[in-house]
């Protein structure tokens, strides 16, 4: 009678010790706050640096990339924008565009090309890049410390000064980024 009971035992407390296995188990397989932040950028009146002013027809195109950035809605009136930098990098430039239009022209053969027209302003965000683990599930992220920003000088620049409000990039909730025009 004692060989029978024995092994039911040993089986209840090894199904036991299953369950509080399984309940107490991280779960791993799902991210949620995994995304690096982006930066968020607002624009102000230069004459009034307590109001937002939109942009006209504002495009914004990545250094070195042909391809405007996505998550912006191009060429509409925006009073805000969030952006990704470059966490290969302690550096991201990026073409700042009022007003801009396509115009046509021909290239070398003849053949008609399409130009960017509009204000176009160059403008470089500096930063030193912070990894920070989230969890076994998201891994790293990537945060931006000492935030400070290059404003290109041209002949007739739109934007007319750039303030940084936090240089610590570590959220999208917040603005990172006066701009005034």
């Amino acid at each position: 009678m004692f060989r029978t009971k024995l092994p039911t035992a040993i089986l209840i407390a090894g199904i036991v010790i299953f369950c509080i296995g399984i309940i107490s188990c991280e779960k791993d397989d799902i991210c949620i706050d995994g995304n690096t932040p982006l930066l968020v950028v607002r624009f102000y009146d230069a004459d009034n640096r307590t109001e937002l002013k939109k942009v006209p027809k504002f495009r914004i195109v990545g250094i070195g990339q042909k391809s405007t950035v996505s998550g912006v809605s191009d060429r509409t009136d925006l009073d805000s924008i969030a952006i990704p930098l470059k966490v290969t990098n302690s550096s991201t430039g990026f073409y700042f565009i009022s007003n801009s239009v396509d115009v046509e022209a021909q290239d070398q053969a003849g053949q008609p090309i399409l130009l960017e027209g509009g204000d176009l302003d160059s403008l470089y965000f500096n930063y030193n890049r912070k990894d920070k683990f989230v969890s076994r599930a998201c891994g790293h992220i990537a945060n931006f410390d000492n935030l400070s920003g290059d404003l290109r000088s041209e002949s007739q620049n739109w934007i007319k000064d750039i303030e940084i409000t936090t240089p610590l990039v570590e959220n999208s909730t917040e603005a990172h980024v006066k701009i005034y025009h």
